[in-house]
């Protein structure tokens, strides 16, 4: 581990000297790579100079014990701050194994949400507006930026579906355990009869993918245009101005209708595109790695269930890691932390027992 640290080090510090340098910052694009290289690494060098400095701090308590030999008032005091620091160099340990994980590419990257409404017709489209709002709730408390990109709401409010994107720092290292089905065990407001309905909505969290990632090739695509429709089919708009772009190799069909402008609904849709074969392709490239996969906490199978709301008993149950908390209103209003934190820490648990 140690010599890792350190050629994790001394890169970090050839990187300190290239950011600083007058000839690589008049190259934007190869300053912007390296500065972003830089800034990842900072965490683990100052965690392991910190780490450094309390082995420092060890060696010279040793030497101080053995001096005050006799001084029994010394020698306590001695032995305590010992006790401390051998315990923070543990917690550093344990750190610094974390941080020395490979790290998924995708972890600093936007993301673009989709969500459908499954099983359970208009009570399946309100789960999923409350869906939507609870992560809405939680963008907003990480300050991140939630734009929609395209929806299809009901006529009580709900949605059949409905794909955002959420612009943020590490926006994906917390959102991609979200992937999968989410179940809601509850009382429709659409049944009279008062009995508990099952319901359920999928959700899926895809890295936004840049133009450098996924090559398209414009011949590859039929671009259709449509005029764009509120309820019940109502025009929303008196121009052509909703885009449906089909992604002929694949049969992919992406389409956005929000913004009242032909190439806004365009832009959206293409990065919607580029969502989605990229994650074809990191799928495709998992199967092959298949093993792997299957040891990390679930991350990606859309028709994995993954967790349970429960009105009536007010609780939310991750079936993924047996985690169940009764704040079901809070996690409803963004509060989400607890659960994702928890699977952060079981999906590196799990990885860390594979490297030993």
């Amino acid at each position: 581990m140690i010599e890792k640290l350190e050629a994790v080090e001394k890169k970090y510090i050839e990187l300190t000297e290239k950011v600083a340098d007058p000839e690589i910052i008049a190259k934007h694009e190869e300053w912007r790579k390296l500065a972003k290289e830089h800034a990842s690494l900072e965490e683990i060098v100052n965690c392991y100079r910190d780490y450094k400095k309390t082995l420092e701090q060890i060696k010279e308590n040793q030497v101080l014990l053995k001096e005050a030999s006799g001084d029994s008032e010394m020698e306590e005091l001695v032995k305590s701050d010992l006790e401390e620091l051998e315990e923070k160099k543990l917690k550093l340990e344990e750190q610094l194994k974390i941080l020395l994980l490979p790290k998924d590419p995708n972890d600093e990257r936007n993301v673009i949400v989709e969500i459908r409404a499954g099983t359970g017709g208009e009570e399946a489209a309100l789960f999923a507006g409350d869906l939507f709002r609870m992560y809405s709730r939680y963008a907003e408390k990480q300050g991140w930026k939630i734009e929609v990109i395209d929806s299809n709401p009901t006529e009580l409010g709900g949605f059949k579906e409905i794909i955002f994107e959420v612009n943020g720092h590490g926006a994906y290292s917390r959102l991609k355990y979200e992937s999968g089905v989410h179940r809601v065990q509850r009382v429709p407001t659409t049944e009279a009869g008062g009995r508990i309905h099952t319901s359920a909505a999928t959700v899926a969290v895809l890295p936004e993918a840049e133009e450098i990632d996924i090559e398209i090739n414009p011949n590859d695509l039929r671009i259709d245009i449509f005029r764009s429709s509120g309820h019940g089919g109502q025009s929303v708009n008196t121009t052509d101005s909703a885009v449906r772009i089909t992604h002929l190799p694949t049969g992919i069909v992406v389409s956005c209708q929000d913004e009242r402008s032909q190439l806004k609904n365009k832009e959206k849709a293409m990065k919607v595109l580029r969502a989605r074969l990229l994650e074809k392709a990191q799928q495709e490239q998992n199967q092959k790695i298949a093993q792997s996969r299957r040891s990390q906490v679930g991350t990606g199978d859309r028709s994995e269930r993954i967790r349970t709301y429960n009105f009536p008993q007010g609780r939310v149950t991750d079936h993924r890691i047996g985690l169940t908390i009764h704040q079901l209103a809070n996690v409803l209003e963004g509060e989400l932390d607890e659960i994702i934190n928890a699977l952060i820490a079981e999906d590196q648990a799990k990885r860390l027992a594979q490297m030993e």
